[in-house]
């Protein structure tokens, strides 16, 4: 049996922190098996209550972003039109694409619009619910070559 430890940032703005909650509870709440492998998720979100506050300008707050997503394998993003106007989630898509991550959309339960943006940065979509966004992950762990 092997164990993989598997590096996840989750995008998600404040306001609407509870899509990030969820996802965060699904991926990190427990621990995860798929065949003989063992998954560790680790996070590399920023979260709620520790966010960047040392980010004086738009330069510094994508480096910022940044030094999250680099040590990620997988990034996470739920496609919700408010991510189509968030400069935050833009530099997490451009972040995900500059180290070459790939990104995982997910389609919130019961959401009619969603954001192209993500749809189209994103490797895989997947629908809102615990078993498609955990094995959505490994899947794209597992494709970049992830080892543990």
């Amino acid at each position: 049996m092997s164990i993989h430890r598997v590096h996840v940032f989750v995008s998600h703005s404040w306001a609407y922190s509870e899509h990030y909650a969820k996802i965060h509870e699904w991926l990190f709440g427990k621990s995860w098996r798929f065949g003989q492998a063992r998954i560790e998720f680790k996070d590399y979100s920023v979260p709620k209550d520790d966010p960047i506050h040392n980010a004086g300008n738009a330069r510094e707050l994508q480096a910022a972003i940044y030094r999250h997503i680099s040590p990620c394998h997988v990034v996470v993003i739920p496609t919700g039109m408010y991510t189509a106007y968030s400069k935050w989630i833009q530099k997490e898509i451009d972040g995900a694409q500059q180290y070459s991550k790939p990104i995982l959309a997910v389609n919130p339960w019961g959401q009619k619009r969603r954001s192209t943006v993500v749809q189209d940065a994103a490797d895989e979509i997947v629908g809102w619910h615990r078993n498609s966004v955990v094995p959505g992950v490994w899947r794209l762990y597992r494709r970049k070559g992830g080892d543990g």
